[in-house]
């Protein structure tokens, strides 16, 4: 029988407790009300235009599969 930690079928569930560990330490820590703000400054300020530009190339690629 096979040991079901080591399973990476569907999914990579060792990847996916890291991930969520990293995101509760994350949230734990705080201040995401500040990245937030400063997220929109960005995107206001003079790099907005880049991040967009970004976003969007990055939208495309996620949707490649659906056309």
């Amino acid at each position: 029988m096979t040991d079901k930690s080591k399973i990476q079928g569907e999914g990579n569930y060792d990847a996916a407790r890291k991930f969520d560990k990293e995101e509760r330490a994350f949230v734990k820590k705080g201040g995401i009300e500040q990245k937030a703000k400063d997220a929109e400054a960005a995107l206001e300020g003079p790099e907005g235009a880049d991040l967009e530009k970004a976003r969007k190339e990055a939208d495309e690629r996620g949707h490649m599969d659906e056309r």
